[in-house]
């Protein structure tokens, strides 16, 4: 099995790689996928409740217990499906601030400031809202929606942003982030846009690339220092495949050090006591781990009609199946947290460094995900975006089948504790300013009990969940801990890239996706110019 590019995991940004490698018919793709190709709740927004839970499509991990979890595992879950973790997110599109970019320039990273990302944000998508053209992609293969704040619930909260000095933003992916909107989304009429649906489904007849589901990369392939191909496992049947030309590996924050380490390349003394051979000496592999560690503040409305709580219950389900049927809107077809604020912790910051979402009811744990509760009411979580707290992520076991430790040392830098605090401090501000009176809004949890920051912090410690935005475990550099150079390509081994979110050498302000499609993009193109 001789290929010139071999592309190791479906998702957001190997879904890209795969499709813009094989435009050329004269070069063969191999895109390897663990999961399946397809599921049905893929397709409907309010799917992702229904996946969230489901070892089916997603790989159901967990970190390790820690001090500040109250010794909890806290769910990790990622991707298993053509389409990755874009088959089954919360669908919010958010690029990031250009201060992210240029950061990561300001790095040593060359070619990744904002002026230089920028050309590919506009190339992946077609955006259907207003803004400039200069910082929009009209035509691109990602299709991405500016919902209109149509629902009360949202207009009160849009109000009463505004009344603490919080201004609306009708474009945050645009000239700047700061403010409050509806959720920029990955849905076009009423369904979603996963990179399997827009990179894959286009490029599946394709006589030059192969798409192997099912298919459990084991090992990396080398001759000498260079790569040239994977080992893996399509069920009980083991397989190769080479590559004439070059390796991407696009298996996300979890997987792509898992992948090199199960092969040799990592921290030796860890390799060597898990009986696993040294190829190549990177420390830097598998650390480096970020995410928005995110609590969810909860709020009782007392108004009748405003949540879903009210309005998708019995009866109230149909009515939302039906207006989904009919128009693609409502709850079936809602982005995950569809408001969101981006706001500054105090006065003199450049850019926002905190962020809110809403979600216009409240939850409860059910069989087959979460399910709507009894109570009427909203859930607001709050966070720094740019923590600084950093953790790991390691293979347990030369056994390529046994998920690896996921260790966040969530706020074990203290101003990730602090801003934290602000964000929820914020939180309350929006929730209780005048313009959300009518809506009768009282709060259930934090509770107004806590009202020191100790007494906030206990509480983070003892429900705080992420985001679902791990980042940065072969992160992009050229100090001592980087795992890939600037065009994305392994430190001493040729042939060898990784192209995802573990590429971040910070986490960018806000959700993941948009940025890892990016990557998808940017990674691309480099392979093609050589």
């Amino acid at each position: 099995m001789q290929y010139d590019y071999i592309v190791i995991g479906a998702g957001s940004a190997g879904a890209v790689v795969a499709n813009r490698l094989s435009a050329n018919p004269g070069k063969s793709v191999l895109l390897l996928e663990a999961g399946p190709a397809d599921y049905r709740w893929t397709r409907i927004p309010v799917g992702s409740a229904r996946m969230i839970i489901n070892p089916a499509v997603n790989w159901l991990y967990s970190s390790e217990p820690e001090a500040n979890t109250n010794g909890r595992r806290v769910p990790v879950p990622r991707g298993r499906m053509l389409g990755g973790s874009s088959a089954l997110n919360g669908m919010a599109f958010v690029r990031g601030q250009a201060q992210d970019f240029d950061s990561w320039a300001q790095m040593g990273n060359q070619g990744w400031s904002y002026e230089d990302v920028l050309p590919f944000f506009k190339r992946m998508e077609s955006y259907e809202g207003g803004g400039d053209d200069a910082l929009r992609g009209r035509n691109g293969p990602l299709r991405v929606t500016n919902p209109e704040p149509r629902e009360p619930f949202f207009a009160a909260v849009i109000k009463a942003a505004g009344e603490i000095g919080i201004a609306h933003n009708p474009d945050y992916n645009g000239a700047r982030q700061d403010g409050i909107a509806m959720s920029q989304a990955t849905i076009a009429r009423g369904r979603r846009m996963s990179t399997a649906r827009c990179y894959l489904d286009p490029a599946r007849k394709r006589p030059n690339l192969r798409i192997e589901t099912g298919a459990i990369a084991e090992a990396l392939l080398f001759e000498g220092k260079r790569c040239i191909g994977v080992r893996y496992s399509l069920g009980t049947a083991l397989r190769e495949a080479r590559a004439a030309r070059e390796v991407v590996v696009s298996g996300g924050t979890v997987n792509s050090p898992q992948l090199l380490e199960l092969s040799g390349i990592g921290q030796p003394e860890r390799l060597k006591a898990l009986g696993i051979e040294v190829r190549h000496s990177l420390p830097g592999v598998g650390e480096n781990l970020r995410d928005h560690y995110a609590p969810r503040t909860k709020w009782a409305i007392g108004a009748k009609g405003i949540t879903y709580n009210d309005t998708a219950r019995g009866l109230g389900l149909v009515r939302q199946a039906l207006r989904y049927a009919f128009s693609g809107r409502g709850l079936l077809g809602s982005v995950g947290a569809p408001m969101r604020a981006f706001v500054r912790s105090r006065d003199g910051l450049a850019a926002p460094d905190l962020l809110l979402g809403w979600v216009p009811m409240l939850t409860e744990p059910g069989p087959r995900g979460p399910r709507i509760a009894r109570e009427s009411g909203v859930t607001c979580y709050a966070h720094p975006m740019r923590p600084e707290s950093k953790g790991h992520i390691h293979v347990v076991s030369a056994d390529p089948h046994k998920p690896p430790a996921i260790n966040f040392n969530f706020l074990s830098s203290p101003v990730d504790a602090e801003l934290t605090v602000r964000a929820i401090r914020i939180a309350r501000a929006i929730m209780t300013a005048p313009a959300m009176a009518p809506l009768q809004v009282s709060e259930l949890a934090p509770g107004t009990g806590r009202t020191t920051d100790d007494e906030i912090l206990d509480w983070v410690k003892a429900v705080g969940e992420t985001t679902y935005h791990p980042v940065g475990t072969c992160k992009m550099g050229s100090d001592a801990m980087a795992v890939v150079d600037a065009r994305l390509r392994v430190h001493g081994i040729d042939g060898l890239r990784i192209a995802d979110a573990s590429i971040m050498p910070t986490l960018t302000s806000g959700n993941t996706n948009a940025p890892s499609i990016m990557i998808g993009e940017k990674a691309a193109d480099m392979v093609l110019r050589g």
